[in-house]
């Protein structure tokens, strides 16, 4: 099974981060958490890598019905959204976002699959958007 729902967008990479907080926005998700691991890497290790940013997003209805579902699914939230340059092709930029389904399989509790369910049809959809308006 994958764990990722992605897409490839041809823009710059601020950009792309607008463009993903607003379809994330659109979808209910805001964004509880940024990590820019570029600038963690260089000031932690010294080391360089190309832009890379990592969105916590959260849906707080569908995070409080899956918290009660499973008080342990909270290890797996908020759903983490990665946008990342691609390094493999110039002026393209990927995102990155955890497929909800990774916690049916983790865990066996009831309503934690209608919960996935509809997360993972919310993040296709952002995803999709993202498609979309790229296509244009």
């Amino acid at each position: 099974m994958s764990y990722a729902l992605s897409t490839t967008l041809h823009t710059t990479f601020e950009d792309a981060v607008d463009k993903t907080r607003k379809a994330l926005a659109d979808q209910g998700f805001g964004v509880l958490t940024e990590i820019d691991m570029k600038a963690t890497l260089k000031a932690k290790l010294g080391e360089d890598m190309e832009d890379y940013l990592i969105l916590g997003a959260c849906n707080p209805p569908l995070a409080h019905r899956a918290v009660n579902a499973d008080r342990q699914i909270g290890l797996l939230l908020p759903c983490n959204v990665a946008v990342r340059t691609d390094t493999t092709s110039e002026g393209a930029v990927i995102v990155d976002a955890m497929d909800p389904q990774v916690m049916v399989q983790l865990s066996d509790q009831p309503g934690v699959r209608e919960v996935a369910d509809e997360a993972a049809a919310k993040l296709r959809a952002a995803i999709e958007s993202l498609e979309s308006a790229d296509a244009r």
